[in-house]
């Protein structure tokens, strides 16, 4: 069966992944529609609003911000259609993520983005409950600038000339505040199964040309580190390229691609 794919978003995530859709880069995935709330000019496949979309597709994927899953996700499930989440800090709202996760007949799926070692961790969860995990990840001090902080912060990070640490928390609170910018810490928190169990750092470095994402994770039996550095995105530095292609990997799965690691 060939998945219809309606596909919400049509920024720097989007583009990339209706490029390769269009182009036939997913067995069994076809692009049918782009949702956005502005015109999105020439694309692949045509413009349609939310409704239309449920209407024509049986898979929604999620590639424009945490407010669309707040605003949209429920509704897609209980529609029955499934739903590929990109932006997956929507989900440190705990009574979303229960709401989602209980939703249906719609299933939900969330893509790995800019990080591997997630399925690892979901299934060392079956071996106990992890006791020390942390993520450090470190950005370029422009694509961390936030309404919220104040002008002192604001002036350490614009002055930086080495590593500033510019928030540390839990994967419960520190997405919320970097809505575009630790969808990673939210990950990490669903594959262990706890938002609260999750230390995380955000760091300002003005040498970081590529973003860090540093995870390690230890318990009674085993220990775990894992390291990425990516290049950030030309046209949305807040993102790292390769997300665009972990979607595509998670939509080559759920498609039924042979030859996918689950």
């Amino acid at each position: 069966m060939t998945r219809k794919v309606g596909l919400v978003g049509w920024g720097a995530i989007g583009r990339v992944v209706g490029g390769a859709l269009a182009e036939g880069a997913v067995d069994g995935a076809e692009l049918v529609c782009i949702v956005d709330n502005r015109s999105i000019g020439e694309a692949p496949a045509p413009q349609l609003t939310f409704e239309e979309a449920l209407e024509r597709c049986d898979l929604i994927v999620e590639a424009a911000g945490q407010g669309v899953v707040r605003e949209w996700a429920e509704r897609i499930l209980t529609s029955g259609t499934d739903l590929l989440i990109a932006s997956t800090g929507a989900l440190t709202d705990e009574d979303l993520a229960k709401r989602l996760l209980g939703a249906g007949p719609g299933r939900v799926y969330f893509t790995s983005g800019a990080v591997g070692g997630l399925d690892l961790l979901q299934a060392v969860r079956g071996l106990g409950t992890l006791t020390d995990v942390r993520l450090t990840t470190t950005k370029l001090p422009a694509t961390l600038e936030q309404p919220w902080m104040d002008e002192a912060l604001l002036a350490r990070l614009r002055s930086a000339t080495g590593p500033v640490e510019v928030m540390s928390g839990t994967a419960r609170d520190v997405p919320v505040k970097f809505p575009k910018s630790t969808n990673v810490a939210a990950s990490v928190a669903l594959a262990i199964g706890d938002l609260d169990a999750v230390r995380v750092r955000v760091v300002a470095d003005p040498d970081a040309h590529r973003t860090r994402h540093l995870i390690e994770a230890a318990g009674p039996h085993g220990s775990y580190r894992f390291e990425v550095a990516h290049r950030p995105d030309p046209s949305n530095p807040a993102t790292s390229q390769v997300v665009p292609h972990a979607v595509l990997r998670s939509l080559g799965a759920i498609a039924g691609r042979p030859g996918q690691i689950l």
